[in-house]
Parts: structure tokens; sequence; C-alpha cells
């Protein structure tokens, strides 16, 4: 295990609580034979002491001000929270529909079948056949789950 690893490690449990006792264990012998790893455990051990000796006053003040900042932006301007909320309408979604199920039907109109059919037999009509199922059921989903409301609502389903 690298320096870095090992830091890494060290750094990615400084909020969860303590590291394992094996470890702790491995990296107290490595900073014994590591000069930039043991001060590094050094500053890390300040900084924690520092942090938990209350060096930086608390500021309740200062929190009941920005959250008032907060209230008063959300009482301001309600209506940006409402068009963020409505997204896509309903009848976009349903010309998208079409068009993507048009697309997708007329776009192999353009192969000749017959000669495809003759070297590969039918079992290409399977690979094309899964992907339009596959783009028309992921598209339906989506749909039904962006508007849900919507829709139990038009078709009474409460």
């Amino acid at each position: 295990m690298t320096c870095r690893m090992r830091m890494d490690k060290v750094y990615g449990a400084l909020g969860e609580g303590s590291l394992p006792l094996l470890f702790r264990l491995q990296l107290g012998v490595h900073a014994i034979f590591c000069r930039g790893c043991a001060e590094e455990i050094k500053q890390l051990k300040a900084i924690r002491e520092l942090r938990e000796t209350d060096f930086f006053p608390q500021a309740p003040e200062l929190a009941d001000r920005i959250m008032q900042r907060i209230c008063a932006e959300e009482i301001e301007s309600p209506e940006a929270e409402q068009d963020f909320a409505q997204g896509v309408s309903f009848r976009s979604w349903v010309i998208t529909g079409f068009i993507i199920l048009i697309s997708l039907s007329t776009s192999f109109f353009g192969m000749d079948f017959i000669k495809v059919a003759a070297s590969q037999g039918s079992a290409f009509l399977l690979p094309i056949g899964l992907t339009i199922g596959c783009i028309v059921t992921g598209y339906g989903a989506v749909f039904i789950g962006s508007h849900l409301k919507e829709l139990s609502d038009r078709f009474r389903l409460h």
C-alpha cells in the first residue's frame, strides 16, 4: 500500500470516526519509517484538536441571518420553482412519442429485406424488433413516470 493510499484512507475516515485498530497499528509502524506521513499525521492531529477545543466560535446569529435570507428568496420567487416542476408539457411528450414511433417504423423502408432475408434468414428481424421494443418501452416508462399524476387524474385511477 502506498503512502497516498494510506493517507487517503485516513482522510476518508475523518468524518466517520476512528480507523480500524489493525490499520491504525500499520499506520503507526509506517509513520516510524516514513517522515512525510508522520508529519501529515501530526498536522491532522493538531487540526483535530483545534476543532474539538472550539477554537472557532459558534455564530448562531450568522446561521439565522442566512436562513432568513433563504426563506425571503423562496417567498419572492415561487414561480421559478413552478416552472421547474412543470417540465416538458404533456402535449410535447405525446408529439415526440409519435415522431419516435413513426421514425422507428419507417427507418427500415430503405433496406432490401428480400436480400437480407435470403442471406440471413428471418432471424434478422429479432434484433430489429427488440431495438424498437426497447426504445418504445423506455420512452413510455419515462413518460408515464414523469406524468403519473396527470395520467391518474385523466383516467380516474385513485
